[in-house]
């Protein structure tokens, strides 16, 4: 691993071109070229941003993902165990179902401005006719 972050990002930068150059030109959809460029990528990004945090305890907002990653979230969005929990403490009342919309006072029915009341019809709070002074 590189401590420097200098010489960290350009063997990032080198590794995003060098995939870029064998994309270009892959022998299909799982070239084994583009998927070892692919891989580079990733290491050479998790050593710069390594670098970067030992360096100058800074980290760049982006995240490599590994097939694993994936599959939890496949899984994740397919359970349906978790919604029904929810179903059933709402039902129960032991859970708010979270939203549960305006307030009658925030909710205007019969679309009259609050502002009418105040002797004018600008959208604001005072009476002079104006919002500046």
């Amino acid at each position: 691993m590189t401590s420097d972050p200098r010489a960290a990002l350009s063997t990032f930068i080198a590794a995003l071109e060098t995939h870029l150059e064998l994309s270009a030109v892959r022998r299909g959809e799982d070239d084994p070229a583009v998927i070892t460029a692919y891989n580079k990528v990733a290491d050479a990004f998790v050593a710069y941003d390594d670098a970067l945090l030992d360096a100058y305890g800074e980290v760049t907002p982006l995240d490599v993902y590994s097939e694993e990653d994936e599959e939890v979230a496949d899984d994740d969005l397919l359970d349906d165990d978790d919604d029904d929990d929810l179903d059933d403490d709402i039902a129960e009342g032991t859970r708010s179902g979270g939203y549960v919309g305006l307030d009658d006072e925030d909710y205007d029915l019969d679309g009259d401005d609050d502002d009418e009341a105040d002797g004018d019809d600008d959208g604001d709070d005072d009476s002079d006719g104006g919002g500046r002074g």
